[in-house]
């Protein structure tokens, strides 16, 4: 095998089977998962950071922040350096192992497919089942508003969970996907006004640089998946307060024709219509679509800057 194809096949074929094995056997065990480890470690650090003046709690944040993200790429390149002994084939199937935890594609698709099946027994469990996915108060939500915040879940977390990770992956192997899991998982636990605003400043800050072009090209996946460019998703990404969530959501609240909302924070093509069951089997026939899409752009990817370095 040409000595290009070699370095960018594993890459590209660990890309791939990541991929297949979320697929057959979707999330290892918390004892085993590495997101689990990197909560652990972020939960035993917040509320005592929480308690501190604002600026220590920023300092603390930041300095938190920086150690549990270069552990992280540390440990994620020693594995890589030592995968990289072995004769390809192994190294091709250690490199998709240690890559699968940090996407989670699988369980994203199931837990928003679960909402929608919740509802059809009654509202009580589809807003149980939401539950599971975000972190607002779902006790008032109608069936309408529980698909709505379903449907962007999945869009915002289509990009956290699949397309960040392995747009990090193809860009910086697989420091690079686990020094972003990290940011994400920072940013979902500390990053938020209330009680870690001031520790979790650095976190939110850092998930938004780290995501910011990973965002906007899921965004132009679902576009691919849904075969056109709406002309207003620029407008529709800016009316969220996140300067990356509003690029996925507003396209799948473009693309699916409907409108999409969280109470007293933003609205979504307004004038689109409510969504229906319909709207959540297409958003994920779609979201299917565009992860598809990101794996062949991806391996595309690996595979010329392979051969361009072998040239």
């Amino acid at each position: 095998m040409a000595s290009w194809l070699a370095a960018g096949g594993v890459g590209a074929g660990a890309l791939c089977g990541a991929l297949l094995i979320d697929r057959a056997v979707g999330e290892p065990p918390p004892w085993l998962h590495p997101v689990v480890g990197m909560g652990r470690y972020l939960g035993a650090l917040g509320p005592g950071l929480a308690r501190r003046t604002p600026v220590a709690a920023f300092a603390g944040g930041a300095l938190a922040w920086t150690v549990g993200a270069l552990a992280c790429a540390a440990l994620a390149a020693l594995a890589a350096r030592g995968l990289a002994r072995l004769p390809w084939p192994f190294a091709l199937l250690g490199l998709a192992l240690l890559l699968k935890p940090l996407l989670a594609w699988r369980m994203l698709h199931d837990e928003v497919a679960g909402v929608e099946s919740a509802l059809q027994d009654s509202l009580a469990h589809g807003r149980a089942r939401l539950q599971r996915l975000v972190s607002r108060d779902v006790a008032a939500l109608d069936a309408t508003q529980v698909r709505e915040s379903a449907i962007e879940s999945l869009a915002e977390n289509l990009n956290d969970s699949v397309v960040a990770p392995l747009f990090w992956f193809v860009l910086a192997g697989l420091p690079g996907a686990a020094l972003y899991r990290f940011a994400n998982t920072a940013d979902a636990m500390w990053g938020y006004r209330g009680r870690y605003e001031w520790a979790g400043k650095w976190a939110a800050r850092a998930d938004d640089l780290l995501s910011w072009l990973p965002a906007r090209l899921t965004a132009l996946l679902l576009c691919l998946a849904a075969c056109r460019l709406p002309a207003a998703l620029r407008r529709q990404a800016r009316a969220t307060p996140s300067p990356n969530g509003g690029w996925p959501m507003g396209a799948m609240a473009l693309l699916l024709g409907v409108r999409l909302a969280k109470p007293g924070v933003y609205v979504l093509n307004a004038g689109g219509e409510p969504c229906a069951a319909r709207h959540t089997r297409q958003a994920l026939a779609w979201g299917q679509r565009a992860v598809a899409w990101a794996a062949g752009l991806g391996v595309a990817a690996m595979l010329g800057a392979a051969a361009l370095a072998g040239s």
